[in-house]
């Protein structure tokens, strides 16, 4: 027998198309192999009954896993061993109730043996069997249950929140690359402030970012939650942005780097960071200072992330609107034009090279983005002056 198993049964039962297919077999592992063959499979997880097999394109990878129950689990991510069981035996070991239920597609039935679908029609996150249990085996289903909770608009159970509340300390045995894949799935979600107070409310922020927890303080009604329910489709960095956005940069680039971040991930939140307030002052800035900011690649992140702020603050609008206005009427090639002259320039003028070459280059880029140059000739002009000029180096 072969069942569709776990959220993508869900899925179907709420209407909602399914990210992937994961299927529970009583078949074992080295028949799933010969079954589908060779070059067809890839034995991933085979220890514990589990086999990944390789659909066409639009099904792409199939985890098809032996229905099994799970020894002790001694790392709080994994069981020691396994022994291959029924599906109703198999159901026990999963992490949630709507998570917990079977479909046979052969037979349009649903095989329920623990109480999901009443969950599911109570909208209620409920953990199979004892919580405390089920969060010892696996550490990260806290951080998943408040997902889930938060994301389908549901309710998280009394007793499953207060398992978590009591164990939420334990959290720090989970990988930190595993917990930010629960937080960029959370932040990247609409439901994303609602996932951050449940998060506070049940413990685990302390635990996972202690430098935004804030206690007793209500994030529904806090400046941070109502940025987080602003964003529209953000990207990770501009969410997470959003959520540290009471951070210094330092802090931010610490907290990166202890959740293992990719570079571009971590150097692009800690940019909106450093730069979320400098356009507050954008009618005042200098063309060049106004043109550099504008010309940066992420520059539609940072006055996203200046709208949310504002209107969390219930803050005039106007120095996004001056924004928005003066890239609508100011061209690619006058918004970030050409540089006149390069290093290379300077060079062959005879200018060497010290501690003031970058800033000659920065001085004549910016009178450049100012309209003050527009020739070569005129910033080379422009070097030699400044090159001459009390304090400069001498070629």
């Amino acid at each position: 027998m072969a069942y569709f198993a776990g959220g993508c049964v869900r899925d179907l039962l709420l209407g909602r198309a399914a990210k992937d297919y994961d299927v529970a077999t009583s078949a074992r592992p080295e028949q799933v192999r010969e079954l589908f063959g060779r070059r067809k499979t890839l034995a991933v997880g085979e220890s514990f009954g589990v086999i990944i097999v390789i659909g066409p394109k639009p099904a792409g990878q199939v985890e098809v896993a032996t229905f099994r129950t799970d020894g002790e689990y001694q790392d709080g991510r994994r069981p020691t061993d396994v022994a291959f069981c029924s599906p109703e035996e198999d159901a026990q070991r999963r992490d949630f109730t709507i998570n917990g239920m079977f479909y046979d597609p052969v037979d349009s039935r649903v095989l329920d043996y623990v109480g999901g679908e009443a969950d599911l029609a109570k909208g209620v996150i409920r953990a199979i069997g004892d919580p405390r249990a089920r969060m010892t085996e696996d550490k990260l289903r806290m951080l998943r249950a408040v997902r889930f909770t938060a994301t389908l608009e549901f309710q998280l159970d009394p007793a499953t929140a207060d398992a978590i509340r009591s164990m939420s300390d334990q959290l720090h045995v989970v990988s930190a690359e595993r917990i930010a894949q629960e937080l960029h799935k959370m932040l990247l979600d609409p439901h994303r402030r609602r996932a951050m107070e449940l998060c506070e409310a049940v413990g685990l922020l302390r635990v996972v970012l202690p430098e935004v927890s804030v206690g007793s303080s209500p994030w529904a009604v806090g400046k941070t939650g109502k940025m987080l329910a602003l964003l529209d489709g953000p990207s990770f960095p501009l969410a997470f942005a959003a959520l540290l956005h009471e951070l210094s940069v330092e802090v931010v680039r610490d907290i990166g780097r202890r959740l293992r971040l990719s570079n571009d991930e971590l150097d692009r939140t800690a940019w909106l960071i450093a730069q979320q307030d400098v356009l507050r002052s954008a009618p005042a800035m200098t063309l060049a200072s106004l043109k550099r900011l504008l010309a940066h690649p992420h520059r539609d992140e940072l006055l996203t992330l200046l709208r949310v702020k504002l209107l969390a603050e219930e803050a005039d609008l106007h120095p996004v609107l001056f924004c928005e206005e003066f890239l609508a009427n100011t061209p690619p090639e006058v918004l970030d034009p050409p540089p006149l002259i390069s290093g290379n320039d300077l060079i062959r003028q005879g200018l060497k090279p010290g501690p003031r070459f970058k800033l000659l280059l920065e001085e004549i880029r910016d009178s450049q983005l100012n309209g003050e140059i527009t020739t070569a000739e005129e910033a080379l002009t422009l070097a030699r002056r400044l090159q001459e000029s009390p304090g400069a180096d001498t070629p």
